[in-house]
């Protein structure tokens, strides 16, 4: 854990928010068979390239729904699959944009590692708009975020959620039950007390966050493309030729994602139930 996230004190208007008691529970324990799939690195020929996204939408599972690799043709892949009972599509879609406007919020998703977050003024001011479809009060915003990922230090990292249509998905068959949403954009890093020799550049990722309904809750299809974008739906390489992501950051992701994700299920239905309807 890096220096910058280690402490766990709360800001005593903080303290005062009904919802600090989540940020001094354990964290959810992870299921030890979802920690052993991250130890060893996937087959890559196993991984889902970025331009076939659309198979998300395919019933059934792929062949490797979690794990993480090095791309043959530069970058890093992550998947994980978690599933969530209790959990309905209107909670994931309340809780990305609920979270974005207070520190604690994230904080409170898994202490250890979520340290701060902010939103434009502009992007504030949509979300709190009553008139703004729940959906449209994170996709098209973006979240400006302190946390550490698994790697070397603390990153600084303004992830710009996309919708459906931006993201390049067939529309057509976007609708239940082959997809319940989706929480996916175009994400930068830049660490913020780099170990020497680590690259100084701003790292590009797309993240995409697939939930579709089950029996009794929903499922993340969690899919990390690190080194691309997408832009004017389609995706797009964007490091320099020289450089390289080491695949340990690729390993070190896919723990966070599912420490993060376990923990998140945990409370999500009672805080929902506490929050979801009192002015944000």
């Amino acid at each position: 854990m890096s220096e910058q996230l280690r402490s766990r004190e709360l800001t005593p208007e903080e303290e005062k928010m009904p919802y600090a008691k989540y940020f001094y529970r354990d964290p959810a324990p992870p299921e030890s068979e979802a920690m052993a799939r991250m130890e060893n690195p996937m087959d890559p020929s196993k991984a889902l390239p970025i331009e076939n996204l659309n198979d998300l939408l395919d019933p059934g599972y792929h062949d490797v729904e979690a794990g993480w690799c090095a791309l043959p043709l530069g970058g890093l892949y992550i998947a994980n699959h978690l599933k969530m009972p209790g959990v309905t599509v209107e909670m994931i879609n309340w809780w990305f944009w609920w979270h974005s406007l207070e520190d604690l919020r994230y904080k409170i998703w898994f202490p250890p590692g979520h340290s701060g977050i902010s939103v434009s003024d502009r992007d504030r001011a949509i979300i709190l708009d009553p008139q703004t479809p729940t959906t449209h009060r994170f996709q098209g915003r973006t979240h400006y975020v302190l946390e550490d990922v698994g790697g070397p230090c603390a990153e600084k990292i303004a992830i710009s959620f996309m919708t459906p249509e931006d993201i390049g998905f067939d529309m057509d068959r976007f609708k239940s039950p082959n997809v319940g949403t989706v929480v996916g954009g175009n994400g930068s890093s830049l660490m913020l007390d780099p170990p020497p020799g680590a690259p100084k550049f701003k790292s590009p990722a797309f993240m995409l966050h697939f939930i579709r309904e089950i029996d009794g809750g929903i499922e993340f299809r969690t899919r990390f493309w690190m080194g691309y974008h997408i832009l004017d739906k389609k995706p797009h390489y964007c490091l320099p030729k020289i450089a390289v992501i080491p695949p340990m950051v690729a390993k070190g992701l896919a723990i966070h994602n599912v420490l993060e994700f376990s923990n998140l299920r945990s409370f999500l239905p009672q805080i929902y139930h506490e929050e979801h309807d009192k002015a944000a």
